[in-house]
């Protein structure tokens, strides 16, 4: 069962504050009892813990939702205003507080008791249960399961190699190839479908499940703002020695909340286990909806979505076209002005910009310290193919740079986000700047974009002699935290810097000429990738490590992993969203990497490069001696090392940044 969350909603049902069902145990102590049969090896046990779910806190907040009214005056006569006119107001509170009380302490016992610590809901953010969970079902023979279980963790987690080598066991082991992520959220699996419908332009489809999506989106939206008013942190606080008075005190609580609230929409943006929302996220599901009901004849639909879209993109120049064009269909049969925008969408708004306006009044005259989450200054989506049909508006689906909407088009701050999958604006073909460098093939010719392969950079003499070097500096586990075998079981990775190379030497460990060796090619190479991209700039080292993998014999047998698994240099490759997330763990300040080739005497172990679905193989590259593959480090290049199944491959690998704060 889905265990990310802390506390999973339960559909409202029944009004009042009753609670419904038996008393609940709380989320941290399941985990707890989980990760105790765990490691005690009750693996039935575990699994069992961690199905439990904890679900009373939303259902609770949502019965209490409704204001209660103050009742009537008593004998006592009527309590009037007050002398600030705030009676009417706290006695509303109080009876909500009290309502959220009774429903909540049947089910989740003394209020003092459910305070879970911050590393257990760091945990389940991570989704780490489902990595025991996972392991659990295999000790069951419980394939498949294990199979979600893994998928599900590695899904938040995509940078664990680990995890991504036993997804690849479980499929082959059991034959199945699709499988299921357990905390996908509906609105966002709802929307990824819609959009590959419209893509293929299956109109209708991709309009009921647009349409689904915003309902989740809504409900979501909802559940978020309702998750918010739960206790909060003071962290500039000590309680003991806090003096706030009545509204001082109430107003620090509340703007707590109020963030929390404001920030539901990079929430419900973001894929789970991600830190960068999709941009533009709401508003794109009327984009699409408004050309998809013109595709269909829905010319009423069409601009509605249209006058939706435009609610948070008003200057947007191709929908505003559309709308006038979806108006003049209309015309002798509908009013186009009584074709209003969606209200759900009109009441989101306002409410947004209300909540930004607050929480500015905040910082300024009460000292809150708040930054707007979201920003207009951030680059807009990727763009979709367009498709016209004349004289018919042209979907709109591209980057937009409208302010009007306070944020709500998750715009992610400067250096997040996803990899944007426009046309690229980049210089190539400039000169190699060595007469024996030999131009092989172009980003065309390697079916890619910044890509380049070149041959005789270093000469055979070099790469023996850098060869008998890397046999005397390198260490298994060098570069890779000390793991022998960090992406496979299969092989043996050593490796070695140019810090270390040159140290060894000074100390009359290697010669000092081979060590320097070593230093010289990387700076060739540098030169070369900064004069063939026609960088503006100075490039600057990274990293450059010169590593080997060698094929453990008795385990080649069979191989269906990878020597190196597919990824991209400077972000975390999603294939199933078909997006790069720019974010850490990954080497965001990455632009440009190399791999320079030492030797050719080994089986197996091509570069290559595919397609974001980290599958579809677009270039296959043989190494040899002096042979350099060079490239853009972002999700327009994945790629990885098909493995090597004997011998040993030895590279120099080079990792390329223009700024300067990350240089080597």
């Amino acid at each position: 069962l889905p265990l990310l969350l802390p506390l999973l909603l339960l559909p409202a049902a029944g009004g009042g504050c009753a609670a419904e069902g038996g008393p609940l145990e709380p989320f941290d102590a399941l985990y707890a009892s989980g990760v105790e049969a765990y490691y005690g090896g009750d693996f039935a046990g575990a699994r069992g813990a961690w199905s439990g779910r904890c679900a009373a806190g939303g259902s609770c907040g949502r019965r209490a939702a409704v204001p209660a009214a103050v009742p009537s005056a008593g004998a006592a006569g009527r309590a009037g205003p007050g002398r600030r006119g705030d009676l009417r107001f706290f006695g509303s509170v109080l009876r909500r507080a009290e309502c959220v009380r009774r429903c909540e302490e049947p089910r989740l016992g003394a209020v003092s008791r459910h305070r879970a610590a911050e590393e257990v809901r760091a945990d389940f953010q991570r989704r780490v249960p489902y990595s025991y969970l996972q392991r659990a079902y295999i000790q069951l023979n419980k394939l498949e399961e294990a199979a979600n279980a893994a998928h599900t963790f590695f899904m938040a987690n995509p940078e664990h190699m680990e995890i991504q080598q036993d997804l690849e066991n479980y499929k082959t082991m059991s034959g199945k190839a699709a499988l299921i992520d357990q905390e996908a959220r509906q609105h966002m699996e709802d929307y990824s479908a819609g959009v590959r419908h419209y893509d293929r332009e299956e109109y209708e489809l991709a309009i009921e499940l647009l349409e689904r999506a915003l309902q989740g989106y809504y409900s979501e939206d909802e559940d978020c703002q309702l998750m918010c008013e739960g206790p909060q942190r003071f962290e500039e606080h000590e309680h003991l020695d806090y003096k706030a008075g009545l509204y001082e005190a109430i107003a620090d609580h509340y703007l707590q909340v109020l963030a929390c609230k404001h920030d539901c929409v990079r929430e419900l943006a973001t894929r789970s286990g991600r830190i960068s929302p999709i941009e533009n996220f709401l508003p794109l599901h009327y984009d699409y909806l408004q050309f998809a009901y013109y595709r269909v004849g829905d010319y009423v639909k069409a601009l509605e979505c249209a006058k939706s879209y435009l609610l948070f993109h008003p200057g947007d120049e191709d929908v505003l076209e559309n709308a006038g064009y979806y108006e003049g269909l209309l015309e002798g049969t509908v009013d186009p002005a009584t074709i209003k925008p969606r209200k759900e969408a009109r009441a989101l708004l306002r409410r947004h910009k209300l909540e930004s306006h607050l929480l500015r009044v905040a910082a300024a005259g009460l000292g809150f310290a708040y930054t707007e989450p979201v920003t207009p200054a951030c680059a807009g989506p990727a763009a979709h193919s367009s498709r016209t049909a004349p004289p018919a508006p042209l979907p709109s689906i591209q980057p937009s740079v409208g302010d009007s909407g306070a944020g709500l088009c998750t715009r992610c701050p400067q250096g997040q986000g996803t990899f944007s999958r426009m046309v690229l604006c980049l210089s190539s073909g400039g000169p190699l700047l060595y007469s024996d460098v030999k131009f092989v093939y172009n980003s065309q010719q390697l079916n890619g974009t910044q890509r380049v392969l070149l041959d005789n950079v270093i000469s055979e003499e070099q790469c023996r002699e850098l060869h008998r070097v890397a046999s005397g500096i390198m260490l298994a586990g060098d570069g890779y935290r000390g793991k022998t075998s960090p992406h496979t079981p299969n092989e043996r990775f050593e490796g070695a810097t140019v810090l270390k190379a040159l140290k060894y030497g000074y100390e009359g460990r290697v010669p000092l000429k081979s060590a320097r060796l070593f230093y010289d090619i990387s700076e060739k190479a540098r030169r070369i990738v900064q004069s063939y991209f026609q960088l503006n700039s100075t490039l600057y080292f990274s990293y450059t490590h010169l590593v080997c993998r060698t094929a453990l014999s008795g385990q080649q047998e069979r191989r269906n992993d990878l020597s190196h698994p597919i990824h991209a240099d400077n972000c975390l490759l999603d294939p199933e969203a078909n997006e790069c997330w720019k974010e850490p763990p990954a080497y965001t300040f990455r632009d440009y990497s190399a791999l320079l080739y030492m030797n050719a005497d080994f089986e197996g172990g091509e570069f290559i490069f595919t397609e974001m679905d980290a599958k579809t193989v677009t270039a296959s590259i043989k190494p040899k001696c002096g042979r350099m593959i060079s490239f853009s480090s972002g999700g327009e290049n994945p790629h990885g090392v098909k493995a090597v199944t004997k011998g040993q491959r030895c590279a120099v690998a080079l990792w390329f940044t223009l700024d300067p704060l990350y240089r080597e």
